[in-house]
């Protein structure tokens, strides 16, 4: 089975996950989009994923879930060796300031979008965010260059970067 990279969406509304998730598609070629809505179904889905010896390369995780917080969910994602590099933007309306310095600083937190966000600021968030992870965790960035910041790929590879350099 070929190596996957997968972007993952939690969110317990289903017409807000639904849009997110539309605002995504251009990326399906390339990623896998898996989605939960809550953080027990992430947690699930998460340990199948990295069980299979698959990869989530960006998570987009809302903050108020039933039971478990978003959050919570992303600072024990940043404690779990296989996920710690997973690039994680909260999208939110509702965290309060803890929660998000929080975020910022046990989760690792890449980016925070409010509710109701931009499609260009998603779309463009999740390109950077993927190309950063693609750039880092990859042995061949190659691959993604056409849904991808193509251009930083290519700067990437001209610098020395050998797509077969470990």
């Amino acid at each position: 089975m070929k190596h996957r990279i997968y972007i993952f969406v939690v969110e317990d509304e289903p017409e807000v996950l639904d849009a997110i998730v539309r605002d995504l598609e251009e990326f399906e070629d390339s990623f896998f989009i898996e989605m939960a809505d809550s953080a027990e179904e992430a947690r699930e889905l998460i340990s199948a994923i990295t069980d299979d010896g698959h990869e989530i390369g960006l998570i987009l995780c809302d903050h108020v879930l039933p039971g478990e917080n978003g959050v919570e969910l992303l600072v024990e994602m940043q404690h779990n060796p296989s996920t710690e590099r997973t690039r994680k933007v909260l999208i939110t309306g509702q965290a309060g300031l803890d929660e998000t310095v929080r975020a910022v600083n046990e989760a690792n937190l890449s980016h925070y979008i409010a509710k109701p966000w931009e499609k260009a600021e998603l779309v463009g968030t999740a390109r950077k965010l993927l190309t950063d992870y693609v750039l880092e965790q990859t042995e061949n960035p190659m691959e993604f260059m056409s849904v991808l910041d193509g251009e930083r790929i290519a700067d990437f590879i001209r610098k020395g970067k050998s797509i077969t350099d470990n």
